[in-house]
């Protein structure tokens, strides 16, 4: 009879350790799973970012393709103009000087 128990601890002592190694499996595939849901979510979200940019990009190059897309295209970032158009100028509003904020004693010798 005590042989029987020693071989039921031992096979108590085995089941547990083989419960502990299958729940750490268990909890390492569950991390995986986890990092690989978090990243299918980014690629996703870049590939609708490049989608809505490549949109842009479609959107643009549809515009340069006509004489007129060109002409704006051209405007806008070399500032040319047409013969008989006038350069605009614009200038900044001038700074103006703040108020000086007055202490209270200032104030009051101000009165005096």
């Amino acid at each position: 009879m005590h042989a029987n128990q020693w071989q039921r601890g031992i096979l108590i002592g085995v089941l547990l350790l083989l419960s502990f190694w299958l729940l750490s499996l268990i909890w390492g595939l569950v991390g995986k799973t986890h990092i690989a849901v978090s990243q299918a979510n980014d690629a996703k979200r870049q590939y609708q970012a490049l989608e809505s940019r490549k949109a842009a990009l479609e959107a643009n190059l549809a515009a340069l393709a006509t004489a007129r897309g060109k002409d704006a295209a051209i405007r806008t970032d070399f500032g040319v103009a047409r013969p008989g158009e006038e350069v605009i100028v614009v200038v900044p509003p001038a700074t103006t000087t703040p108020v000086p904020v007055l202490s209270w004693w200032q104030k009051f010798l101000s009165w005096l």
